[in-house]
């Protein structure tokens, strides 16, 4: 029989129940407890707490994003560590108005299309057997099957779209995920286990600034949906889409996104940019170089980032340069196994994800 434990968040004064199997994030999310997080693999250190009473198995958090000196002073990697007895945590809660957080749920579906939308991505359609309440820009943790481990993709349909998702997944060579299932066996009707949402990177619609977002490779998925939100709800932000990759063969939804931007009457404008080849109609060079070319100031704007960290990164301090604040712009870095041990941690100039 497997222990609960009580752990007791401040400053929310709130508690919840957390199996000893169980992290301490999965536990608060799943009991509408929205606490930091991001890459919810201990690499991020989005979600680091300080353990103020109490014992935590502290899992397999990365030896980078926390540090031997942070684990002697008693902080945590929520999405890493476990209960070993009642404990209470202090968290870098924020409150934001306007915002409304999902509890995470599990949901089994059926897969209903298998597409190669571009080189080494695949797009994997999903109709789920419920309702998935999430934010546009949100992702969804899916089991492996026989593995015992799950991997976590943006989900690139709009909150609407409540019984089906679309996912846009990188091949990762020798990846047990994708070069071991899901570019490999996986096939359309196949079963898939599921839950979400998770993650605070997604279009905060309060904000009707115009947004500028910019994607690299499949960092391009939560732009749709936030894309798609905005444009099919008549909400009035104006958008800027930027979308990197190396050459042609790596864009996807090209003709997808023209077409919303000449149906958009001026709302939407999609800017595709290549690095290493040169096409005709298409920009060519640093997708960050782009923005900056294209803006004397950011001042007066958000911006939504998503992709590899050395993009993030990169266009981060472009739009700190061109007079855009870390309050006015939201991240995603897109992390994977490998950074565990070569430290792939986030800024810490930003603070919401």
């Amino acid at each position: 029989m497997t222990h609960s434990h009580t752990i007791t968040v401040e400053p929310l004064g709130v508690e919840v129940s957390c199996r000893e199997d169980q992290s301490i994030l999965e536990a608060c999310l799943r009991q509408g407890v929205n606490l930091p997080h991001a890459c919810t693999h201990g690499t991020c250190a989005t979600c680091k707490v300080e353990v103020l009473d109490g014992e935590v198995d502290l899992g397999e958090a990365s030896a980078f994003a926390l540090l031997d000196s942070e684990r002697a002073e008693g902080k945590a990697l929520i999405c890493t560590a476990r209960p070993k007895s009642d404990v209470t945590i202090e968290a870098d809660v924020e409150e934001e108005d306007g915002v409304v957080f999902h509890a995470v749920r599990d949901f089994g579906a059926t897969v209903t299309r298998i597409e190669d939308c571009a080189n080494n991505i695949r797009r994997v359609e999903l109709a789920l057997d419920g309702n998935i309440d999430l934010n546009p820009g949100q992702y969804v943790q899916v089991q492996i099957p026989g593995q015992g481990v799950t991997r976590s993709w943006s989900v690139a349909t709009p909150p609407a779209s409540t019984d089906a998702i679309e996912l846009n997944i990188r091949r990762t060579a020798g990846g047990l995920a994708t070069d071991g299932w899901v570019f490999a066996g996986l096939a359309e009707g196949d079963r898939v286990a599921l839950s979400g949402p998770y993650g605070r990177f997604f279009l905060r619609e309060q904000r009707t600034e115009p947004a500028i977002l910019i994607g690299g490779g499949t960092g391009l998925a939560p732009l749709k949906a936030m894309v798609r939100h905005v444009l099919e709800t008549g909400a009035p932000q104006r958008l800027y889409l930027y979308h990197g990759a190396r050459t042609r063969a790596d864009l996807y939804d090209v003709d997808y996104f023209t077409d919303l931007e000449e149906q958009s009457g001026g709302q939407l404008s999609y800017r595709p940019v290549l690095s290493e080849e040169v096409v005709e109609g298409i920009r060519h060079g640093n997708v960050t170089a782009a923005v900056d070319a294209d803006f004397a100031t950011c001042a007066g704007h958000v911006a939504y980032l998503c992709g590899p960290p050395p993009m993030v990164e990169a266009a981060l301090k472009m739009l700190m340069g061109k007079r855009l604040f870390p309050r006015d712009i939201y991240r995603e870095d897109f992390f994977d196994s490998s950074d565990k041990s070569s430290g792939g941690v986030r800024s810490p100039l930003l603070r919401t994800s």
